[in-house]
């Protein structure tokens, strides 16, 4: 096991990137930031300050032209951009954790023993019931908690 990880620069990460297949687009009306594509799955870096790798935009599947988040709602997940909200399949997830995995290759990250089992979600919404981490006193009424004003 190596003892130390030598950094990546930001030019070798884009030379391995390129090697690998990926799309390599420069962002519009800014220096020194790349967005990056693979298995219709989209990220962005930018050059930081000391030459080195910053991620500007987290991996996320492409849907239509956004780059949609993961969302899990514990019996599902999904992805979601600012218009829709569809079902995350099996092809999805494996596109997102394949190219997350090729993406810490290239450039120098750590790939923690969790994410290597499986593809990790931007939010986790397991809660159905909205407010109910509220204090009491300010929840919504709901519709079964209702007084019936109508007596039979």
């Amino acid at each position: 096991m190596a003892d130390k990880v030598e950094a990546v620069t930001y030019d070798q990460a884009l030379g391995w990137l390129r090697d690998h297949q990926f799309d390599v687009l420069e962002a519009p009306g800014v220096s020194n930031r790349v967005f990056l594509k693979k298995y219709n799955v989209s990220a962005a870096i930018q050059r930081d300050e000391d030459g080195g790798i910053r991620l500007f935009a987290k991996p996320g599947y492409l849907v239509g032209s956004e780059i949609a988040r993961l969302v899990d709602k514990g019996y599902q997940k999904f992805l979601k951009t600012t218009k829709k909200e569809i079902p995350a399949t099996a092809d999805h997830l494996k596109a997102i954790h394949n190219f997350s995995e090729e993406l810490k290759e290239a450039t120098g990250s750590i790939s923690l023993y969790n994410e290597g089992l499986g593809t990790v979600s931007d939010r986790y919404m397991y809660d159905r019931v909205e407010d109910r981490d509220e204090p009491k006193s300010v929840r919504p009424v709901r519709p079964w908690e209702k007084k019936s004003g109508n007596k039979q």
